[in-house]
């Protein structure tokens, strides 16, 4: 990748004129009459505009919220001007599946729904240069939402939110608690009827958990059914799918039935509904999990290559770590061996004694063991990361098995019972459970969009996924620079113009005139996440930056706790809503 950035610099050179300097650079935009004066005037950065087009030198002026002149500004004057010599700029960061906020979150907990300035402008987020969150997944979502939009405008908010309606929040409404079934027809016009309301209401599309419940219990057909109310608003379907490997999450093999779904069946499965419905699709934070499952993203990724080709407008977006948020909260022990019926009765430790006891029981439980370190990546990738052992601590389990002389599965039953006693599986542990060669390999391709799957962090809210500071730079750094799975140019567009696309934004995400100023300025020599598990309340490096509809929310890497956001709504169908507050 640094090879194809040298080589633009050689046709640079080139092609300047007497000491360097030329009228023009080779694909700027031809020289603005507006020279000002600017608001702001960002001066003679790198410009990636977002297309995955090569870098090219030019001024930026801004006014009144929006770029309204881009090229060679010789002589332009502005309230605040930017000196960006030496460093690249950027559209700002648009995260397709983030957790800022969502239907789970209580109101002034991790959310930007919070009086608390220190959450609202979302600093952990706007460090890592993202200008826009897209929230409300997993089919979660308040209701009405209306409401949550509201709120949203009333108290302010650091970056741009779009929000999405949850199907599961959908269908507990018209299902209530009697959803572990199919819905009837009858249902269906319900539910799609309160999609209508909410899309109406400002929400940009629909997301669905369908690993989660209510969702795991709906079809095909009853969820292709509602997102086609998605089209007159040119609205998206955001999918949390059944199965991101050989089975579902819930899947425990002394439990359920045989043949649960797999990665490919659930991509089949929002293919079909793109199909069906026609509305855009995104297969969310996809990946390829456990180690049984390694090597599998290739079949995903030819799936969706030729549904592509058929003309189905489906998409995926992916956090670039080779671990999940459930991988950071790893038990090997199945949940149904460790909880009481009584909720006066043992403890995890004390409940799995007891079954211990049972033979049968026995055998059963060290089955589904040993299936739960093979889907968290294999005891070498299992690490302990909090235990009243700290020997023990920064470990794999495949380690602490081989010192004490046991197979893994003996080796978890051991620390369930001698850790906490109240805690199931005795401690935390975190399970590295993709590949990088499959990591690597999603990020490559062209309909694949960065995304944090991460909320809204302060430091006290102790443990959380590096994901959540570090995703947007760790694209670049990781996967462009050093990996070289893609060029720095497609790593930009890959959380830029392409997250824009899939949300049917035509004004953010690319650097042109009359577009929103959602803009980042970075250092690209430094740029690099810095979060890591053990200590990942840590903001990236090499961010100078980051504005938001024209107004700084990172200035000269320091966090402002500005709150320029606005509530992105559709503007298609129902009732068009503006921007504006």
């Amino acid at each position: 990748m640094m090879r194809r950035l040298a080589t633009s610099l050689v046709l640079l050179v080139l092609a300047s004129g007497p000491l360097g300097v030329r009228a023009q650079e080779p694909g700027a935009p031809g020289a603005a009459r507006d020279v000002g004066p600017f608001d702001l005037l960002i001066r003679g950065g790198r410009v990636l505009d977002g297309t995955g087009n090569p870098w090219f030198r030019a001024d930026v002026g801004v006014r009144d919220g929006r770029i309204v002149a881009l090229g060679l500004l010789e002589g332009a004057r502005a309230d605040r001007v930017v000196d960006a010599r030496g460093r690249y700029v950027s559209p700002g960061f648009i995260d397709i599946h983030s957790h800022a906020d969502d239907g789970s979150a209580r109101i002034g907990g991790s959310t930007i729904r919070t009086d608390s300035l220190h959450r609202k402008a979302a600093p952990n987020v706007v460090s890592q240069g993202v200008t826009t969150v897209v929230v409300n997944h997993d089919g979660r979502s308040p209701w009405p939402i209306r409401d949550q939009r509201a709120l949203l405008e009333a108290q302010g908010i650091g970056p741009n939110a779009m929000l999405m309606v949850g199907h599961g929040t959908v269908r507990r409404r018209v299902l209530g608690e009697d959803f572990r079934r199919p819905s009837t027809d009858a249902e269906v016009i319900e539910m799609r009827a309160l999609v209508r309301q909410a899309l109406d209401e400002g929400a940009v599309g629909m997301s669905a958990g369908l690993e989660y419940t209510p969702g795991r219990w709906s079809t095909t057909d009853e969820v292709g059914r509602m997102a086609e109310e998605l089209v007159p608003y040119d609205g998206v379907y955001i999918s949390h799918e059944r199965s991101e490997g050989a089975d579902p999450m819930w899947f425990w093999p002394s439990q359920d039935d045989p043949g649960p779904p797999t990665l490919q069946d659930a991509i089949l499965e929002t293919i079909e509904i793109g199909r069906h419905s026609g509305a855009r699709v995104v297969a969310s934070h996809i990946k390829a999990k456990g180690a049984h499952f390694w090597g599998s993203s290739g079949s995903a990724i030819q799936l969706i290559e030729r549904a592509r080709a058929e003309g189905v407008r489906v998409f995926a977006d992916q956090y670039p770590y080779a671990t999940s948020g459930s991988d950071g909260n790893t038990v090997l022990i199945p949940g149904w061996a460790t909880t009481s019926r009584d909720e006066n009765g043992p403890g995890p430790a004390a409940m799995l004694r007891s079954n211990l006891a049972d033979p049968l029981t026995e055998a059963m439980i060290r089955r589904d063991i040993a299936h739960e370190i093979r889907r968290r990546g294999g005891a070498d990738r299992v690490v302990v990361f909090e235990y009243p052992r700290q020997d023990w601590v920064g470990k794999n389990l495949q380690e602490i098995a081989d010192g004490r002389g046991v197979d893994p599965v003996q080796m978890a039953i051991d620390l369930a019972l001698e850790g906490d006693p109240e805690r199931r599986g005795g401690g935390r542990l975190r399970g590295f459970s993709m590949s990088e060669i499959d990591v690597e390999n999603y990020a490559a391709q062209p309909w694949v969009a960065t995304a944090s799957d991460g909320g809204i962090a302060v430091e006290e809210d102790g443990s959380v996924h590096p994901r959540f500071y570090g995703t947007f730079p760790r694209k670049i750094r990781q996967y462009a620079m050093t990996a070289e799975a893609l060029s720095v140019e497609e790593a930009i567009r890959s959380q830029t113009s392409l997250p824009a696309r899939i949300m049917g934004l035509q004004d953010r995400g690319e650097i042109r005139v009359g577009n929103w100023a959602d803009l980042v300025v970075f250092d690209l020599e430094r740029i690099a996440d810095r979060a890591t598990f053990f200590e990942p309340h840590q903001h990236a490096a090499g961010i100078d930056h980051v504005i938001v509809n024209g107004e700084f929310v990172v200035e000269d890497g320091r966090i402002l706790y500005a709150l320029p956001g606005k509530v992105i709504t559709s503007r298609r169908g129902g009732v068009p809503i503006s921007e504006d507050r």
